[in-house]
C-alpha cells in the first residue's frame, strides 16, 4: 500500500505519532518507536518506565474498543515549502507473543539498539494495518 518514497519517508523518521480513540470516540496521542514489516507497522510496549502495567496503557484499552487509529510522521521546517508529512490510517490490534510477534521484535531491534539490550519476549506488540495512505507536502513549484 506504502509507494517506495512513502516506505523511506517513513523509516527516515525515528518517532511516529499514534493517535487512537476509546469506544466513546474521545482521542489520545503518543509518541512510539515504531519498525514497518511486510506492510504492516509494529510498535511495541515495551520496558520504559510506565505509570501503569502495560495491559492497562490508554492505547491497549483503546484498541480493545475501537481498533481505528492513525499513525503520523512528519517534517516541519520554518520555511514552510518543505513542509511534510505521512499518516497512515487503518485498524490496529494487539499481537500476543508467538511468530508475528518474534517477527516484529525483530524488525525494532534491527532499527533501535535500546531495543537489543531490552526483554521483550513476553510482552505483545501492536500492529497496525494501514488501509489509507495520506501523503503531503508542499507543491512542487517552479521558479
Amino acid at each position: 500500500m506504502l509507494t517506495a518514497e512513502q516506505a523511506a519517508f517513513l523509516l527516515a523518521h525515528r518517532v511516529a505519532h499514534l493517535a487512537t480513540a476509546d469506544a466513546a470516540g474521545r482521542p489520545h496521542v503518543v509518541p512510539v518507536c515504531f519498525a514497518l514489516h511486510e506492510g504492516l507497522v509494529y510498535t511495541p510496549l515495551d520496558r520504559k518506565p510506565k505509570r501503569v502495567p502495560v495491559e492497562r496503557l490508554r492505547r491497549v484499552r483503546d484498541l480493545e474498543g475501537n481498533p481505528a487509529v492513525c499513525l503520523t510522521v512528519d517534517d516541519y521546517d520554518e520555511d514552510w515549502r518543505r513542509l511534510h508529512w505521512l499518516q497512515l490510517r487503518g485498524r490496529a490490534r494487539i499481537v500476543p507473543p508467538g511468530e508475528e510477534q518474534r517477527a516484529a521484535i525483530a524488525a525494532l531491534r534491527a532499527r533501535y539498539a535500546q531495543y537489543r539490550e531490552m526483554s521483550l519476549e513476553e510482552l505483545p506488540v501492536i500492529r497496525v494495518q494501514p488501509e489509507r495512505v495520506l501523503d503531503w507536502h508542499w507543491p512542487a513549484i517552479e521558479d
